[in-house]
């Protein structure tokens, strides 16, 4: 009677999905015995009660094996500083079996020690995942929960739509199979990783997919939400005045791209890194997860595997001309942003904000003051995927507006709109506090909200003259050469319908798929009368 073969299974079988494969399916039906270390089961025991998904598939690819073929548990009460892969080597030695592994450099430990073993690969197309199939060519985002109907969001930032997928709910089966896969695929294919993992949440990079995963109990249920740029911009799409082309290219070292989410701003920030990129520079980023679509020549550090420290002293240490930050979200990003800016590096940092006075306000109690001017000096607001607004600094020692004693003069940040030189906002400290105080209509609009319309009404002075023409795509104001590279509000009576900057021959174009566009387009319907005038 032939001997019964033996095989020792090395973990990164299990968690790479290894052994579903057709090399590991045919080894089972022969003869054979299959040997699991203790210290791989009490890996994955451990990895599943942290609420890792690693561990909760491992175990259950075992126990479907198992049912396949003859598992043998293999106990050995091992000192905690051996490591796995060593302890399957002296089973294999002992045992005289064969090995089975996905790791390349175990079985080339293999191979050293004169120990039989076996690489096997799961061969995983990203196009057959089945989270895909939820995708067509407009969607932005798929969002799966638990016994809840799946849905989509389809259409372009600014403008798109919420839909459902199908009619029945998705159940925990189905997405615990969705999660199976995702994972497999992010340890296989290049440009794919798991980027955090944590018990209550798993974060992905698939190709150009970001997919978060939350489970109890940091969140109610099962949840999956998959998100992937739906296109990718250069810097000339946004028809930029000269005027801001020329401060980007020259000037402008601490750039803050603030919006709300979905705004626009990592669309942006790509584009901005690629305009650098092209003009020579050489780009770094900074960034968790790493999801931005750029050029194979810019690098891309992680800040879940790196700490503060660690980015500081490599970026240093490079000497990129820029740093891309995507995203600012705390005191420690702030203190980072700041340090690398006042060394000398050019920064662009991504931040969440309504407004785009409120990014320059997350920075204020983290740094002194007096510096915020040398770590900010442009601040580009987005919303609906174009630029809203261009803000600058400036430090200046006056009396704040609004006082009068000469005796209260003091240095004062003044926060002015970069286009049209117009101060908007001052920011200075009184006693112990430090105080932002709107100077003009429009910024105490956009500190106080549209509940302040019936204070700041729409102005009565005659509009700028203009002409309307219409295509398919979008609403082109002319307001001529005059007017080039300046900031304009459009009303529709007292309500503001549209914004933003001229191009240098005096033009404002509006997509009609916008939330502007959408606006004018009711506005035209309904007979009411546009009016521009210059931004306050």
């Amino acid at each position: 009677m032939e001997p019964r073969k033996k095989y020792v299974i090395d973990i990164s079988l299990i968690t790479s999905g290894g052994l579903e494969t057709e090399t590991t399916q045919e080894l089972a039906k022969d003869n054979a015995t299959f040997y699991v270390h203790s210290l791989i089961i009490r890996k994955l025991k451990n990895m599943a009660d942290e609420g890792l998904d690693e561990g909760r598939i491992g175990i259950s690819l075992l126990e479907n094996f198992g049912k396949k073929a003859r598992l043998e548990f293999e106990f050995s009460d091992v000192p905690d500083r051996v490591s796995i892969t060593e302890a399957i080597l002296e089973l294999a030695m002992r045992l005289s079996a064969t090995v089975l592994t996905s790791d390349e450099n175990v079985h080339k430990l293999c191979r050293g020690f004169k120990i039989d073993s076996i690489l096997i690969k799961k061969d995983v197309d990203i196009n057959t995942l089945k989270l895909l199939q939820f995708f067509d060519d407009e969607t932005l985002s798929i969002h799966l929960k638990e016994k809840c109907k799946p849905f989509r969001k389809k259409g372009v930032p600014g403008n798109w739509v919420f839909e459902e997928i199908r009619d029945n709910p998705i159940t925990a089966d189905e997405l615990r199979e969705l999660i199976r896969e995702v994972i497999e695929a992010a340890k296989i294919h290049p440009g794919s990783f798991i980027e955090i993992e944590r018990p209550g949440s798993t974060i992905i990079q698939l190709r150009d997919l970001r997919i978060v995963i939350t489970r109890p109990p940091f969140s109610d249920g099962l949840e999956i939400t998959a998100v992937r740029p739906v296109r990718r911009l250069h810097l000339e799409d946004y028809h930029l005045p000269e005027k801001l082309i020329r401060r980007l290219e020259l000037r402008a070292e601490g750039i803050l791209i603030s919006g709300s989410p979905g705004a626009g701003k990592t669309t942006f920030a790509q584009a901005l890194a690629e305009f650098y990129r092209r003009k020579g520079k050489i780009i770094k980023t900074i960034e968790a997860p790493r999801d931005m679509q750029l050029s194979e020549d810019i690098t891309q550090y992680s800040k879940s595997y790196g700490t503060p420290e660690e980015l500081h002293d490599i970026l240093l240490l490079s000497r990129p001309d820029y740093c891309i930050f995507d995203e600012i979200r705390n005191p420690e990003d702030i203190e980072l942003f700041s340090d690398l800016r006042l060394a000398g590096i050019g920064m662009v940092g991504v931040i969440h904000s309504t407004t785009a006075i409120d990014a320059i306000q997350r920075f204020i109690g983290k740094v002194e003051l007096g510096m915020i001017p040398s770590i900010i000096d442009t601040v580009i607001h987005m919303k609906h995927g174009q630029i809203e607004r261009v803000l600058a600094l400036r430090t200046m020692v006056k009396i704040p507006h609004g006082l009068t004693s000469e005796d209260l003069a003091r240095p004062v940040v003044v926060v002015y709109d970069f286009l049209s030189g117009r101060p908007l906002f001052e920011i200075y400290t009184f006693g112990e506090r430090t105080f932002v105080v709107p100077i003009s209509r429009e910024a105490s609009r956009e500190i106080y909200g549209e509940s302040m319309e019936g204070a700041l009404e729409a102005p009565t002075q005659e509009g700028l003259i203009f002409t309307l023409r219409e295509t398919k795509r979008a609403y082109i104001f002319d307001f001529g050469k005059k007017y080039g590279s300046k900031h304009v509000v459009g009303y529709a009576g007292s309500k503001i319908i549209a914004r933003g900057v001229t191009s240098r021959s005096g033009k404002l174009v509006v997509s009609k798929r916008s939330h502007s566009g959408r606006a004018i387009e009711e506005a035209l319907s309904a007979g009411e009368e546009l009016k521009f005038y210059m931004g306050q």
